[in-house]
């Protein structure tokens, strides 16, 4: 029987194992960390102990609550959560999960950052117990900035694993969003999925410059969604008819809107991969990423804000 202590939050001093050390499993381990909880780091890579080293110079207030594991075992030794960021390959997950199942100490959450795997398929093969405590805390990275985390449990787990799970995100400062069935993307990369179709159809088709419709987002649709999702916008832009008058108003204009599938093979992607990198290098550098981060920060900052 479940006590009503696992339904809280772990303790700042609980172990939280943090298994891949790429830039998504770095990023937790510094969130978790900044909240007290020491994190111990396990990744296969060769190069972990210089990773984990570089990690620890770079964030020297967490160094002391950051150690690197020597294998899975000794990762979730004592553990309360483990959070998961290994390759997004089905095998892989169930490869691993079916050491944490070996390892683990029999009451950890059991959390992937998978972006597209369902906990159900991951889960496979693995005992209901394990099984009732794995499921999908999805971030949008870098998950130590952005606040969002997609809970989604799989077809065994436990409902008081998910409480866990929601409890414990929110802890660590993030704003876990549950979601009531498995789906393909989830939700946050199903709609990023359909802006990114639309737009790469509207620059194959000469209507707008990859660059302009990146400006086109940051000034209008980038600025109101940080403030409120499409549904509450659309509702404040019915006034005092609500959602329901801005639908009556423009929904059947809305509906008119022609809407097309891009082609997505190489050929049909190449001019618009030479326009974006056009416009911003042939990769993302460090400094754009920084200034994203530094603008998103702000952006927080001033949203958490009390009121004047």
């Amino acid at each position: 029987m479940t006590s009503a202590s696992e339904h809280l939050p772990l303790p700042a001093h609980t172990v939280v194992a943090v298994i891949g050390a790429g830039t998504i499993g770095l990023s937790w381990a510094r969130l978790f960390a900044s909240h007290g909880h020491p994190v111990r780091i396990f990744d296969p890579r060769p190069d972990l102990a210089t990773v984990v080293a570089a990690f620890a110079a770079e964030h020297p207030d967490l160094a002391s609550h950051i150690t690197r594991a020597e294998s899975v075992a000794d990762a979730v030794r004592g553990a309360g959560a483990i959070q998961e960021s290994t390759p997004e390959k089905l095998e892989i997950k169930r490869r691993l999960l079916t050491d944490l199942a070996a390892a683990e100490p029999g009451h950890a959450l059991i959390l992937s950052s998978s972006s597209t795997l369902p906990a159900s398929r991951m889960a496979e093969g693995l005992p209901d117990q394990v099984a009732a405590r794995l499921l999908i805390g999805h971030p949008f990275n870098p998950p130590h900035l952005m606040p969002l985390v997609e809970v989604v449990p799989g077809d065994r787990t436990s409902p008081e694993s998910t409480e866990r799970a929601l409890a414990f995100y929110r802890s660590v400062g993030r704003e876990p969003v549950l979601l009531h069935r498995e789906v393909a993307g989830f939700v946050g990369n199903r709609l990023q999925n359909a802006v990114l179709r639309e737009a790469v159809h509207l620059v194959q088709t000469g209507v707008v410059s990859a660059a302009d419709l990146d400006s086109l987002v940051t000034n209008s649709l980038g600025l109101r969604w940080a403030a409120v999702g499409p549904f509450e916008g659309m509702h404040l832009g019915g006034g005092t008819a609500g959602f329901r008058g801005f639908m009556d108003h423009i929904g059947p204009s809305f509906a008119a809107i022609d809407l097309h599938d891009p082609d997505l093979s190489a050929e049909g992607l190449e001019p618009v991969r030479r326009q974006v990198e056009e416009a911003y290098g042939p990769r993302g550098s460090a400094e754009s990423a920084e200034r994203r981060d530094r603008i998103q920060a702000d952006i927080l900052e001033r949203r958490n804000a009390p009121p004047n």
